[in-house]
């Protein structure tokens, strides 16, 4: 039977500021990546977000970025590595430290936006981010783009796992086309692609290019206008489709399970 991993970002309100449907994805989710504070998430909301995840029992990763609030961890930065593993390790003692006092335990790592793109083209960016990882937990998983770091990665001791998104578009050469803010999608279009990406490991680019996909996780976006029905009707594809849907954790082998200890 395939299996993949359905995440979404989330987490990602400040303050009277409130982005996206936390909880109205969840239900179709195995696993979340929770902002950190460095692109958006206060600590009220990193609570909240981190304990419906336990609930949920949805394995927890952390969404870490640069610190880039007014620009929602979008725009490129140029940080020494040291400075850009120790703004890693604070993010992520920050959120180890909610997941810890609600009694769940962290599952992964994903980095967010400009720190994404770069972490998943450049093996230096990528491997002052597994040098902090590994520091917390080297057996929390790296997710990133592509492979082009997996040398970097491997050699701080962490395990790269590749994603896929069936609610963005690429462009040929398999970059993402990022939408300044995410438009709503045709449910039945995001979930046949997602079967798509399971099953033939293939996505249609923007101009009608073939590109391979080789994917552990799909990744949907929760602030969608209409992102809690893309992802029922992704789940309900997937699964419709004799796809087993499993966190991270139980695709790897690894011991974390869910959200829980």
């Amino acid at each position: 039977m395939p299996r993949v991993d359905l995440n979404c970002d989330m987490g990602e309100s400040f303050g009277r500021w409130s982005l996206g449907d936390d909880l109205g994805m969840m239900p179709y989710l195995t696993s979340v990546n929770i902002a950190t504070g460095y692109h958006a998430g206060d600590p009220p909301t990193i609570r909240r977000t981190v304990a419906a995840a336990v609930r949920q029992g949805l394995a927890i990763g952390a969404h870490l970025a640069f610190p880039d609030l007014m620009g929602f961890g979008r725009r490129r930065m140029m940080i020494p590595a040291e400075d850009l593993e120790d703004y890693c390790l604070y993010q992520l003692g920050a959120l180890q430290a909610f997941v810890r006092a609600a009694g769940g335990r962290l599952a992964h790592v994903k980095p967010h936006g400009a720190l994404y793109v770069m972490a998943s083209e450049d093996p230096a960016v990528a491997a002052a981010i597994a040098r902090a990882v590994a520091k917390v937990d080297a057996s929390l998983p790296l997710m990133l783009l592509t492979s082009a770091a997996a040398d970097a990665v491997a050699a701080e001791g962490v395990r790269l796992v590749l994603e896929a998104f069936p609610d963005l578009h690429y462009d040929r050469t398999g970059k993402l086309v990022i939408e300044p803010v995410k438009k709503a999608w045709d449910p039945e279009l995001v979930a046949r692609r997602a079967v798509r990406m399971v099953l033939e490991r293939k996505v249609a680019a923007d101009d009608g290019t073939e590109l391979d996909v080789d994917a552990v996780s799909l990744c949907l976006h929760g602030d969608a206008p209409n992102g809690p029905e893309i992802a029922e009707a992704v789940h309900r594809a997937l699964t419709g489709h004799g796809i087993e849907l499993a966190p991270l954790a139980v695709l790897l082998g690894s011991s974390v399970e869910g959200g829980r200890r």
